[in-house]
């Protein structure tokens, strides 16, 4: 059987609503990835060359501010999945996120910055602070968070709790993201050579605009607001106390989840630290190699284009192998092995300046990242598959999203603490006249082979996980539907086998009182069974 038969064949396993919710889901990321990179990619430029003589160092505190606030941007996201539409939540989130972005360029215009004429070498900017970069930065971080760990957990509203739907999907959406990721970076590089890194992510308002757009038209087939009623007439500050005390309550279920239970408790190790050391590599190590060996600061971003390519390669792997790999466990004992390759780059020494010397560097990074989107995409399914089956445990934050939320703000309190201590040590390296190459040696080579370890080691944990390609993990089989989406799935069979003379007469009660709100919330339930009805249909 053919690739294409193949793709063809696992794309009418969904169901109409399914395939149509993915699809409007694929072409939203798509442009949300492509502002992404030109954002990430111009700010890390933009700070290593406006902080000079202390790059690395403010660089890496940038970075892990930034990530903190994503803590708690993700941490967030947790009751509100649970009090709205998850479709709404992020398109609100990503359009919350490119009106910040735009402000960077009003700030830099309105104090004497340009666009960079074609001729000249260095970009103008304006007279503002470079320091000005941290609250942006850390304002963007939170809903950045919100968007990242919404895009881990939405699959689950998508396509259920089946394991092989969900691993296939996030394999589906990886590809495209990846797709995207590499144009991005590659053509953020010259973006940043051509308009300078002070304008480059022009383009980034635009794109996500553009994807909160088409992310609305998701369906909200599976949400239900089960809250109690009267938080509906609470004023914003009660709420805001609420989301604070929702924020401990997140982390504490997560972690109660987590702990509790040999099932999850090796997953900060196999999840978080993974993810810490592709990140590592992408915002701590390119840069160093861009501006120290290549002299030009943007040509981390084609480094950054190599690693994407990697993580692409490793979403159609998994996609392909689907059946063939039942667990996370052998993708992940790949990608601790693969981190080795690190060492090569400490010894790489190309002449300064010369493009082609980067293109070929970012085909090292490709296994590297091939290995991380392999394990992250097949556990990241693992996961939803597994919560999928305790999704209501909790009154006010779903335990998927709790978990999720608990392993990505684990790598990012782990990102925030090492990104700017790495940094300060490359910075000294190379005032005191070793170089970067003896940095690399140690902040790559070292660190990433005591990541190889950790993560290794991680993968013995889960029961059943010593042989070399294991069936199941703790006897559990994730195959199939979970209970809530066959009821799901049953009340919308006998939608359709009621007749379409019932549903013309669905109304929406008044919501002037609780009791009218009330009754709103319950045909809203019926509605959504509708909408679902026409979409097969």
């Amino acid at each position: 059987m053919s690739i294409l038969s193949s793709a063809i064949k696992v794309w009418g396993s969904y169901t109409t609503i399914e395939r149509r919710n993915i699809a409007i889901y694929i072409i939203g990321i798509m442009f949300y990835k492509l502002g992404l990179e030109a954002f990430n990619g111009s700010i890390t430029t933009l700070a290593v060359d406006r902080f000079e003589d202390q790059a690395f160092r403010k660089q890496g505190m940038l970075q892990g501010l930034n990530q903190a606030c994503q803590c708690v941007g993700s941490i967030l996201i947790a009751p509100l999945i649970k009090r709205f539409p998850t479709r709404s939540v992020l398109a609100a989130a990503v359009l919350t996120f490119g009106l910040l972005t735009a402000l960077l360029m009003i700030v830099d215009a309105s104090t004497g910055g340009k666009i960079k004429p074609a001729a000249q070498e260095k970009p103008h900017y304006g007279t503002w602070n470079p320091d000005g970069l941290f609250p942006l930065y850390c304002a963007s971080g939170i809903t950045y968070g919100m968007v990242e760990l919404i895009r881990r957990v939405i699959p689950r509203d998508i396509v259920g709790g089946d394991v092989n739907k969900l691993r296939r999907m996030d394999a589906i959406v990886h590809i495209f993201y990846e797709v995207a990721g590499t144009s991005g970076a590659i053509a953020t590089t010259y973006l940043v050579l051509r308009l300078g890194n002070n304008y480059s992510f022009i383009v980034t308002p635009i794109f996500f605009t553009t994807a909160c757009i088409v992310w609305s038209f998701i369906t909200t087939l599976e949400f239900e607001k089960d809250l109690d009623l009267a938080q509906e007439d609470q004023n914003y500050f009660i709420q805001l106390v609420q989301g604070i005390k929702y924020f401990g309550l997140s982390v504490w279920v997560g972690a109660k989840i987590v702990f509790s239970n040999r099932k999850f408790i090796w997953l900060p190790l196999g999840y978080s630290v993974a993810l810490y050391g592709h990140r590592y590599l992408e915002s701590g190590i390119a840069p160093i190699i861009a501006k120290q060996i290549f002299k030009k600061s943007a040509y981390s971003q084609i480094l950054v284009g190599g690693s994407n390519f990697g993580e692409l390669l490793g979403a159609v792997i998994v996609f392909l192998l689907n059946d063939v790999v039942p667990t996370p466990i052998p993708w992940l004992r790949v990608d601790s092995l693969l981190l080795l390759i690190v060492w090569v780059i400490p010894f790489y020494s190309p002449p300064v300046g010369q493009v082609k010397y980067a293109w070929i560097l970012a085909v090292i990074f490709m296994p590297v990242s091939f290995g991380w989107a392999a394990g992250d995409v097949s556990l990241a399914a693992y996961i939803q598959a597994c919560l999928a089956r305790r999704e209501n445990e909790s009154q006010h934050v779903s335990a998927l999203g709790a978990v999720m939320a608990f392993l990505y703000s684990t790598y990012i309190v782990l990102y925030a603490i090492l990104q700017p201590v790495l940094g300060r040590y490359v910075d000294d390296e190379i005032k005191n006249g070793d170089g970067a190459h003896a940095a690399l040696r140690n902040v790559a080579g070292v660190q990433f082979s005591v990541l190889c370890g950790i993560l290794l080691l991680s993968t013995f944990i889960p029961r059943g996980a010593l042989a070399v390609n294991p069936a199941l993990l703790d006897g559990e089989k994730l195959e199939g539907e979970v209970p809530g989406d066959l009821e799901m799935k049953g009340k919308i069979e006998q939608f359709e086998e009621a007749g379409e003379g019932e549903s013309n007469e669905l109304q929406v009660a008044p919501v002037n009182s609780k009791e009218g709100k009330r009754k709103s919330f319950e045909a809203k339930e019926g509605l959504a069974v509708e909408m679902a009805v026409a979409a097969h249909t």
